[in-house]
């Protein structure tokens, strides 16, 4: 179970590279719940739309911005995962934390980043 997770995991990242809605919203669909919701420092978004919305602004701010994993564990329908944030140029921009929570069809419920808020 716990690799699954981890796949469910990278594939929820991967969304936040994609550049349309249509990719995005066919990930979500995977493996994101209905009633998912996304909180970091900056932002909470309590449905797809709002977590499309905050993915779209910060490609805005970053062109091509993408997160990679370099840490992951999980138990009991929870995860957590260290990451970069990439750039276009794959030149690391940000470190943070991510807590995970997932319904028994192993789909995210909870996405929660945590990373240092310069702003």
């Amino acid at each position: 179970m716990n690799a699954d997770l981890e796949k469910t995991w990278e594939k929820y990242t991967s969304a936040w590279k994609m550049t349309s809605k249509a990719e995005r919203l066919a990930i979500f669909s995977e493996v994101l719940a209905d009633n998912a919701v996304y909180t970091d420092p900056l932002t909470q978004a309590a449905s797809w739309d709002e977590l499309i919305n905050y993915m779209e602004h910060l490609h805005q701010q970053i062109p091509g911005a993408h997160f990679v994993t370099t840490y992951f564990m999980s138990h009991h329908q929870k995860s957590i995962a260290n990451w970069e944030m990439k750039t276009q140029e794959n030149i690391t921009v940000g470190t943070g934390i991510s807590y995970g929570e997932y319904d028994d069809q192993g789909r995210l419920v909870s996405m929660n980043g945590f990373f240092e808020n310069n702003s």
